[in-house]
């Protein structure tokens, strides 16, 4: 499988051969299905709770009188058929969201989106992704300068420079290889991958 290997200008100079057990695997969307929703729901805090009617804020005086209203009786406005009243059956705070997922199937689900990835053009491969200073403009001016609005960077290494360069740009995320996600990566438009990340890659999810 060859991959672009961009320049500094964001122009493919050459081709780079990447190992087929990585970029080179069929799309399997089920698989690729479940590993993001299981991603996102294991992402899940489980802390949102609802009151029921001895929970809420209410008074204890009785809203109208029993009768002679031409209303319903009602005892108390904490009533689950009120506004405002509790739940029936509230939330409770400490649900579980959490999905199983076999180590051999994520592996595969990251394959399989790393693979298409590269049959979309939206993959290619880096030399090295470095910058001399931890400032901002100069990284940004790269990324313009190379026609990148939204980009995953997957460095090898991530320094004190390029860590600061890069936190304030919301259309950039550089991490390294062992926090490569399959949301991160569906939701970027581009995916650079450094030379010595790719090796590192197959060792994860080969």
């Amino acid at each position: 499988m060859q991959l672009e290997l961009l320049n500094e200008q964001g122009q493919a100079a050459s081709k780079f051969d990447a190992p087929e057990t990585l970029f080179g695997r069929e799309y399997n969307e089920a698989l690729v299905h479940q590993v993001v929703v299981a991603y996102q729901a294991n992402a899940r805090q489980g802390t949102r709770a609802q009151k029921d009617r001895g929970q809420v804020h209410h008074s204890t005086k009785k809203p109208f009188r029993q009768k002679g209203t031409g209303r319903a009786r009602a005892g108390m406005t904490s009533s689950p058929l009120w506004r405002g009243g509790g739940r029936i059956f509230p939330n409770s705070p400490d649900e579980n969201f959490s999905q199983k997922i076999n180590k051999k199937m994520y592996r595969a689900g990251m394959a399989s989106i790393f693979s298409q990835l590269a049959r979309e053009g939206r993959l290619a491969v880096v030399d090295s992704w470095k910058v001399e200073s931890p400032k901002t403009k100069p990284l940004a001016a790269r990324l313009k300068a190379m026609n990148l609005q939204s980009v995953l960077v997957i460095a090898d290494e991530i320094d004190e420079n390029l860590y600061l360069a890069s936190r304030n740009l919301a259309n950039l995320l550089v991490i390294e290889p062992r926090y490569a996600d399959p949301v991160s990566l569906v939701h970027y438009k581009k995916v650079l991958v450094t030379k010595s990340a790719v090796d590192k890659l197959k060792e994860m999810f080969a």
